[in-house]
């Protein structure tokens, strides 16, 4: 099982899918509450790019998956968790990769784009209008002390926010580590994002029917090189939309050598 240790020692668990190829790979960074497995592998983003001959890397973030998984707050961030994904860069000696992100991950994303000159292209989904004007993930629809008591209460029937409900049962079903993620819930990105510094090529993708992604148009316009796309379903759902799946594929093909 690949790891690597991050700066501040915490271990992290990575994957590599695809033999190397011309085109930088493509790094992959999952949601909340998930991993490179359930977001990307299990919804077929990683059979597609394969099949377009394109190298995968996924990293289970902090927390998360089969990376480790401590329950000090002090430990998370997506600040943190872009720190992670250059020192899988350095880990594996490469010098340029596309970058992907969903969700949580897409935060991560932007945050690393904008300080890691190894980031060729970007394509962020399941984020709109709340990356610009909360500094990520729109908090307005779901509060991070709302998700982390959510996560942290003995009965999940206690929960009685629709959003928190629904985010609980999903990490239950999973097995995931609830007090790891509530960590991550009391951490969670809520400062203004260096939008101005990511320069490269950006795709901004979101469900029609993601009240966590709304106006997606307002993030794109908010960064100075970027278009927005919008596919089928909601938070969960839009990252098996075939037009999700094939949206990433060709941008990122669009900037091949």
């Amino acid at each position: 099982m690949p790891t690597f240790r991050s700066g501040d020692g915490i271990e992290i668990f990575y994957r590599v899918e695809g033999p190397s190829t011309p085109a930088p790979p493509v790094v992959l960074h999952h949601g909340f509450g998930a991993s490179g497995q359930g977001d990307w592998v299990q919804t077929g983003t990683v059979a597609a790019l394969t099949a377009a001959d394109r190298q995968v890397i996924l990293l289970d973030a902090r927390g998360h998956g089969r990376s480790e998984k401590p329950h000090d707050p002090a430990c998370y961030g997506e600040a943190r968790m872009a720190a992670d994904v250059s020192a899988l860069l350095d880990t594996l000696d490469l010098r340029q990769v596309d970058l992907v992100g969903y969700s949580m991950g897409a935060v991560v994303a932007l945050i690393t784009a904008a300080r890691e000159p190894r980031v060729r292209r970007l394509v962020v989904g399941g984020i709109g209008a709340g990356a610009v004007e909360l500094g990520g993930v729109d908090t307005r629809v779901l509060a991070p002390h709302v998700l982390r008591d959510a996560l942290l209460a003995d009965d999940p029937a206690d929960v009685t926010d629709p959003f928190a409900a629904a985010f609980r049962a999903f990490i239950d079903a999973g097995g995931a580590d609830r007090l790891a993620l509530a960590a991550q819930a009391a951490a969670v990105h809520t400062r203004p994002l260096p939008l101005d510094a990511v320069r490269v090529p950006t795709l901004v993708l979101a469900g029609r029917d993601d009240p966590l992604a709304a106006r997606p148009e307002v993030l794109a316009r908010a960064l100075p090189d970027a278009t927005s796309r919008l596919v089928g379903g909601d938070h969960g759902g839009a990252l098996s939309d075939p037009g999700f799946i094939e949206g990433i594929v060709t941008f990122l093909a669009e900037g091949r050598p």
